[in-house]
C-alpha cells in the first residue's frame, strides 16, 4: 500500500486536470496522483472539429504525458474500481491501491439510453476521442456505399442520418453534418440532395430547459440554411434502435413509426458513472440528490467526508444546479485547487462561485452563435471565430494554445472547408 497520504484525483476530464494544474499554478508542493482509465484529455466542446477535421487529434485530444510534462503530478492511466471513504482508500483494476489525504472526485457521467432497446447496441454515442472516430468511419461508409448503391431505397437508407435528442450536443451535432456531409457526398460524385438529416427529440422544442434555450431561434435558423435543411421530428419518442432503422413514437399517438436510416446518433440523457453508483452505500440517503449524485456543500465537500472534493457532473449542488459546462468545471477546479490549499494551512475553504459568460454553439460548418454575458449575441461567421478562440484559451496549458490556435488559424487562412451549393433542378421539359 502506498503510505505517502497524497491528494489524489480521480477522472482527469476538465474538473479534474484544472484542479492538479492550478494545485501546481500555486506552486502547492503536495504529492498529487491523477488517475483516469484513458491516455488521452479530450476536449469536448470541440469533438466536432476532430469529426470534421477541422483540427487535428493532438489538438482535440491530447496526450497526458504532452499536458503534464514537467508538471510533478504523477499520471496513473487505470480505472478506479472501488472507494472507502471511511477507510480513505481507493483500489485499481491493476489491484494497486492508494491510502489518500485528499479526494477529488470529477469522473463525470456516463452516456444514458433511457431504457431504449437496441440503442446502446446500435446507437453512436458522441462523448469521446473514440466515439468520433467510430462515428467517421461510419458516415464515411454510409456515403461511399450510398455512391455506388444502384438500388434507392437502400441508398436512401444509407443517406439517412438520424440525431436523437435537441439538446446541445444534438443540435450542434446536425447543423454540423447539414454542411459536412453533403460536402464529402460531393467529393465522392453523390448528389447531395439526397442526404437527410433528421433531428427526434421527445419535448415539443429543441434546447427546452437548458442554458442554451435563448438561442433556439439562431438554430433553427441555421437548420433552415444548412447545406441541405434538418429535419425536425419533435414531440415523439425512440422506442427502439436496430442497424437499419429507428421506431418512434409521437406522444400525442398510440402509433409507432420507422425512419429507415443505418446512422443513428445518440445524444439523449446521462447516466450514474459506475464508480460513484457504487459509493451510494456509503452515503446517507438524504445526503444524495434526486438523481443519486452526493450532495456537496457550497465549498465543494461531501457533506459527510470534508476530506473529498467532488464536482461536475458526478456531484449533486444543495444550491442551484449549474450546467454541465467546460467553464463551469474550469471554475470548480480552481476553486478545489484553492480550498485543498487553505485545508493544507489551517484555513477555511471558501464557497464556489461560478460566472457564466455566456453559452457558445457550433451551427455548421463555419458558422455559430455566442451568446455574451447574456447581453450581447452574435452569429454567423463571426459567432463561430469567437466560440472557437473562447475555447482555444481554454486549452490546459499554454504549449497545447499555441499549437491549437496555430492549427486554426492556418484552417481560416486556407479555407479549408467551403461549403457547397445545391445546383437548381434541371425543369422537367
Amino acid at each position: 500500500m502506498n503510505s505517502s497520504h497524497p491528494t489524489v484525483i480521480v477522472g482527469a476530464g476538465f474538473t479534474g486536470l484544472f484542479t492538479a494544474l492550478h494545485l501546481r499554478h500555486q506552486h502547492d508542493l503536495r504529492s498529487i496522483i491523477l488517475i483516469d482509465p484513458q491516455e488521452r484529455f479530450v476536449f469536448k466542446p470541440m469533438l466536432y472539429e476532430l469529426l470534421t477535421g477541422e483540427l487535428p487529434e493532438d489538438t482535440v485530444c491530447p496526450t497526458y504525458k504532452e499536458l503534464l510534462k514537467g508538471s510533478n503530478i504523477s499520471f496513473v492511466q487505470d480505472k478506479v474500481v472501488t472507494i472507502d471513504l471511511q477507510e480513505k482508500r481507493l483500489m485499481l483494476a491493476s489491484d494497486a491501491d492508494y491510502t489518500y489525504a485528499h479526494l477529488v472526485l470529477a469522473v463525470g457521467s456516463v452516456q444514458g439510453y433511457l431504457g431504449t432497446e437496441g440503442a446502446q447496441e446500435n446507437a453512436f454515442a458522441f462523448r469521446s476521442r473514440e466515439n468520433a472516430i467510430a462515428l467517421e468511419h461510419q458516415l464515411r461508409d454510409c456515403l461511399q456505399r450510398a455512391s455506388q448503391m444502384a438500388n434507392e431505397a437502400e441508398r436512401r437508407s444509407l443517406l439517412a442520418f438520424a440525431v436523437v435528442g435537441a439538446g446541445p450536443t444534438g443540435v450542434e451535432m446536425a447543423a454540423t453534418l447539414a454542411d459536412l456531409l453533403p460536402y464529402w457526398y460531393a467529393q465522392l460524385g453523390g448528389d447531395m440532395r439526397e442526404i437527410r438529416i433528421i433531428l427526434i427529440n421527445h419535448g415539443k422544442t429543441i434546447l427546452a430547459g437548458d442554458v442554451n434555450a435563448g438561442l433556439q431561434e439562431d438554430a433553427l435558423h441555421a437548420f433552415r440554411t444548412r447545406t441541405v435543411p434538418v429535419e425536425l421530428i419533435l414531440g415523439a419518442g425512440v422506442k427502439s434502435v436496430s442497424a437499419n432503422y429507428l421506431e418512434y413514437q409521437p406522444v400525442d399517438s398510440t402509433e409507432t413509426q420507422k425512419l429507415l436510416t443505418q446512422t443513428t446518433i445518440w445524444t439523449a440523457g446521462t447516466a450514474l458513472n459506475p464508480l460513484i453508483q457504487s459509493l451510494k452505500s456509503q452515503i446517507l440517503a438524504d445526503h444524495l440528490d434526486k438523481h443519486g449524485l452526493p450532495l456537496v456543500t457550497p465549498t465543494l465537500q461531501l457533506l459527510d467526508f470534508p476530506e473529498v472534493f467532488a464536482a461536475g457532473d458526478c456531484a449533486g449542488m444543495q444550491a442551484q444546479p449549474l450546467p454541465a459546462l467546460a467553464q463551469v468545471a474550469y471554475q470548480q477546479g480552481a476553486t478545489i485547487a484553492h480550498n485543498l490549499i487553505a485545508l493544507a494551512k489551517g484555513a477555511t475553504p471558501n464557497p464556489a462561485h461560478v460566472n457564466l459568460r455566456g453559452t457558445l454553439m457550433k451551427l455548421g460548418l463555419n458558422n455559430g452563435v455566442a451568446n455574451l454575458f447574456d447581453k450581447v449575441q452574435v452569429t454567423g461567421k463571426p459567432g463561430d471565430l469567437i466560440r472557437n478562440a473562447t475555447y482555444l484559451e481554454m486549452l490546459p496549458t499554454p504549449i497545447h494554445d499555441f499549437k491549437a490556435t496555430t492549427e486554426w488559424l492556418k484552417e481560416e487562412t486556407f479555407h479549408h472547408y467551403h461549403r457547397p451549393k445545391l445546383e437548381p433542378e434541371t425543369p422537367a421539359k
